[in-house]
């Protein structure tokens, strides 16, 4: 698919202004779309917004559904403003950060107040409130409410990952699973109570943003975490072992300077998936764009192929290349939801089966200019070479800031880079969004940390790392006007 000539802010969610210790979906997300809309960009992009979790850091990219909202997403006032809460109730405590979220205090403040939230609504909502959730309820079935039973499970097995569940639970069997039900039923209506909120509020969001010109771009992880409602209700679809764990999981081989990574999500059997036309793919891709208009597909290399670990293997070394399912599932998906609003994540291993797939499909590439190599000519990554087909960044959610990284340059490198953008670096970081704004890239993306000139204790996340990551917040002072309007200069001088 080819976007037409634009550009867009990254910033993800939970980083937006809020007086609740995190983002959500509230006045700081509208706020930040009238930044957007001054500034006269058509893009908002953002990670992927499943729950999370602090066994896994917090990471948006390891989430217990690859359907479910973030519950730390939904913003508490609209809750007072429907009813379900008082105003008391939202008062803010004073140890929650305006400039970091500090998940685990938030996490406790956020749950207690949807819970009483969900006590609110039983007793008050209004009757169209009601049918709402009930019609949520059903139309969403294919998903919640294995989600909503899956995470009252956890609270039931005192949060113990799904393998280390009764067996009969494990396996889903028919009767486990009536009992189940009935007995948590409060629980598990909670829990797809929280959904519809979310739900609700994103589609008021979105349709604000719509409004204003801005389209939503959305994240799309290859994988999904094993201690998930995806594995656990969909294990035919996963890699894994009669003992219901995983025989394989994913990661990423040695390469020049480091080791490789092992991630240790499960890998697909994509066999059963091709046997099944791809059904959870398709249930999946129809779920993330009701929500989103674009997706970036992270680590698209996995559909070309994919690196697989023995899972009993601790060294990344140990897996081998396996196949993915290539042409052929784009093209099973295409034939079912028609032009695919792709763009990929093709950074690390460009090789020709990745190239070609990517091509294949129309599907736009990224470029970042901190991996350029300023003293080659024509090295791709310099935005001076980004081919149309292509999205340019000046930073990504997994690099370090614009100013961190040129901080970090080595004389020679920096030398060049100013050779090349004509700049002596005193302000680089408008040096590169300009010379992505000017660039062939049909899209340019940059990030708030860029926009404000920030350095590297603003990085959002250091891949490889568990601690430390996806906390940084702009405050609403951080959304400055004369920012949006030099941003706005530079897209109208660009045409963009």
């Amino acid at each position: 698919m080819r976007f037409q000539r634009q550009s867009g802010v990254f910033l993800h969610h939970t980083s937006l202004p809020s007086p609740h210790g995190i983002g959500d979906l509230g006045s700081g997300a509208r706020a930040f779309v009238d930044f957007l809309d001054r500034a006269d960009q058509s893009l908002w992009q953002f990670c992927p917004l499943g729950p999370t979790s602090s066994v896994h850091g917090n990471s948006p990219y390891q989430s217990a559904s690859a359907f479910a909202g973030n519950p730390l997403l939904v913003d508490l006032r609209d809750l007072v403003d429907r009813g379900y809460l008082d105003d008391a109730a939202v008062e803010p405590p004073a140890d929650l950060s305006d400039h970091q979220v500090r998940y685990d205090r938030v996490t406790e403040f956020k749950t207690a107040r949807l819970r009483s939230a969900f006590e609110g609504f039983e007793e008050r909502a209004s009757d169209a409130d009601q049918d709402a959730f009930e019609r949520f309820r059903e139309r969403e079935s294919g998903w919640l409410e294995d989600y909503a039973l899956f995470t009252a499970l956890k609270s039931a097995f005192d949060d113990a990952a799904w393998v280390e569940w009764p067996d009969d639970v494990q396996t889903r069997d028919p009767d486990a699973m009536a009992r189940y039900r009935e007995e948590l039923a409060d629980e598990v209506r909670y829990h797809a109570f929280v959904q519809w909120c979310f739900d609700e509020q994103w589609r008021d969001l979105a349709d604000y943003a719509h409004e204003r010109g801005v389209g939503l771009v959305g994240d799309l992880p290859i994988y999904v975490g094993f201690d998930s409602a995806d594995v656990w209700a969909n294990p035919e679809v996963f890699r894994l072992g009669d003992d219901r764990r995983p025989t394989e999981v994913a990661g990423v081989p040695p390469n020049t300077g480091d080791e490789g990574q092992r991630w240790g999500n499960p890998v697909y059997d994509w066999d059963a998936l091709r046997e099944d036309d791809y059904g959870w793919w398709l249930d999946r891709f129809e779920r993330l764009f009701d929500l989103v208009d674009i997706a970036r597909i992270d680590h698209f290399k996995g559909f070309d192929e994919f690196w697989s670990i023995p899972a009993e293997a601790d060294d990344p070394a140990a897996g081998q290349w396996r196949d993915g399912p290539g042409a052929q599932f784009f093209e099973a998906v295409e034939a079912e939801l028609g032009d695919l609003p792709f763009l990929v994540e093709d950074l690390g291993f460009l090789d020709e089966g990745i190239v070609a797939l990517r091509d294949r499909f129309d599907f736009p590439g990224m470029r970042v200019p901190q991996y350029a190599d300023w003293c080659e000519e024509g090295h791709m990554y310099q935005p001076m070479h980004y081919p149309e087909q292509s999205v340019g960044y000046t930073s990504t959610h997994d690099t370090d800031t614009v100013v961190g990284y040129y901080r970090d340059l080595s004389d020679r490198q920096r030398d060049c880079l100013h050779y090349n953008l004509g700049t002596d670096g005193s302000e680089i970081h408008w040096d590169l969004i300009e010379a992505v704004w000017n660039s062939n890239a049909g899209v340019a993306m940059t990030t708030v940390q860029d926009l404000l000139g920030l350095g590297s204790d603003a990085r959002f996340n250091v891949p490889g790392t568990a601690t430390g990551n996806w906390q940084w917040r702009v405050t609403e002072d951080g959304l400055d006007a004369d920012i949006a309007e030099r941003l706005r200069q530079v897209t109208d001088r660009t045409i963009r």
